[in-house]
């Protein structure tokens, strides 16, 4: 188990710098299981980022692996940095708004290595969304650690490229680490100049109120929900759905599709 983070010392990490990492803090059984899921992932992708011609041999990232009943659902069930992801949101709900695997293959690049932030809307000073990074293999320089530009979340602008190469920072660590950055945070691949992978899953939090980037609770369906905890339940977007028809607006408070207290 990771050596948990005082939350004042989270607090003013993420407040200054924009992200904190915990090091070594999934065991190494369920890292090797979540880096199979996450290849198997892309694979899956790849087959549809081919056949629909957005790119001619897959780009070695995959999108909304969510429901495969695998180990990558397992990670989410367990939720293991709940606290923390709360405290974001200042304690308040929030929801998965992606998870997106990536492999970091040597000399393949993808968009991943623009130097970008994860959120197009930028509101000063409000916490809207949370990216995680859970690392499946070690992340060094030389295979492409994800760069990020410590304090950039909290300005609106773009850096130039200059100021990101002269001040940006590598996000390394040993396999098993999660690293969770403000989705402000302007950062980009590094370019893996090995023979290996650098495999990992990233994700993405939101207020429940912020659209996810894929619809977990229609895609998933209400029979599966039925069988989660009611904090995957709230996760997976199942108590912030938007109804469709009278019938589904007009329903008892504990079966009403958006759920008081999402915002």
């Amino acid at each position: 188990m990771y050596t948990e983070m005082a939350m004042a010392e989270y607090d003013h990490q993420m407040s200054e710098a924009g992200w904190v990492i915990f090091e070594k803090a999934i065991g190494d059984d369920l890292v090797a299981e979540m880096k199979a899921d996450v290849l198997k992932w892309i694979d899956i992708c790849e087959e549809y980022q081919i056949s629909r011609g957005l790119n001619e041999s897959g780009d070695g990232t995959a999108h909304q692996t969510i429901g495969g009943n695998d180990s990558l659902d397992k990670f989410y069930h367990m939720h293991l940095f709940h606290d923390y992801i709360a405290r974001y949101f200042d304690d308040k709900p929030y929801i998965l708004s992606c998870s997106t695997p990536t492999a970091g293959y040597a000399r393949k690049r993808n968009y991943l290595h623009n130097i970008h932030r994860d959120i197009g809307t930028y509101i000063p000073g409000y916490n809207a969304r949370l990216n995680m990074i859970v690392m499946l293999d070690d992340f060094s320089v030389e295979n492409g650690a994800t760069q990020i530009l410590p304090g950039s979340h909290l300005t609106e602008e773009r850096p130039s490229d200059a100021e990101f190469e002269a001040n940006c920072v590598p996000i390394i660590g040993p396999a098993g680490s999660v690293v969770f950055f403000n989705s402000y945070l302007w950062h980009r691949g590094g370019q893996n100049r090995t023979e290996g992978t650098r495999v990992a899953l990233t994700s993405g939090f939101t207020r429940p109120f912020i659209k996810p980037q894929m619809d977990y609770a229609r895609m998933l369906g209400e029979e599966y929900g039925q069988t989660l905890s009611p904090l995957t339940r709230q996760l997976l977007g199942y108590n912030s759905r938007v109804p469709v028809s009278l019938d589904e607006w007009y329903q008892p408070d504990a079966r009403r599709f958006y759920q008081k207290g999402q915002g």
